[in-house]
């Protein structure tokens, strides 16, 4: 079984903006069901279906599939609420990538830095930008931020 173990951290420098060139990227969501969310994503010219089970902890089952870009743009209109929309760039630190989001629209003022890692308790160096842990803060999810923006949080 393909799965996907994350964590998830708030950035609180700018020093991740050395990293790559970012990728603008839009998600939504054709089921929310914590069981079996389904998610259809466009990454710059590139598309994806990715379907996630319950997590537990800091893993999860995760299947992701490409599919054509038409495609997930005719998907993204079917999708059940808002899209969440972000700029996503890699960044290298300590033998690692790292993938950071900066969000736009509804969720614009919101970084966030993510880890996948091969196991659960894999040692990682911490990049001088990172802050916060929210790896189990569901808040952060980002089939929760298509649902409650951040800019709509009270007391960020």
């Amino acid at each position: 079984m393909a799965e996907e173990i994350e964590r998830k951290f708030l950035v609180t420098g700018e020093g991740w903006r050395t990293g790559g060139i970012g990728v603008p990227y839009i998600q939504g969501y054709l089921s929310r069901d914590p069981d079996r969310i389904v998610r259809v994503r466009r990454a710059g010219d590139r598309a994806f279906l990715t379907i996630k089970g319950r997590t537990r902890g800091i893993t999860r089952p995760e299947f992701e599939y490409p599919i054509p870009l038409a495609d997930a743009v005719a998907m993204l209109t079917l999708c059940d609420g808002p899209v969440v929309e972000k700029i996503r760039t890699e960044v290298d630190f300590g033998g690692k990538r790292w993938e950071v989001d900066e969000f736009q629209g509804a969720n614009a003022g919101l970084v966030l830095a993510e880890i996948e890692l091969s196991r659960e308790d894999e040692p990682f160096a911490l990049p001088p930008w990172v802050g916060e842990e929210v790896s189990g803060d569901p808040r952060y999810s980002n089939v929760r931020l298509a649902r409650e923006p951040f800019t709509t949080w009270s007391g960020k």
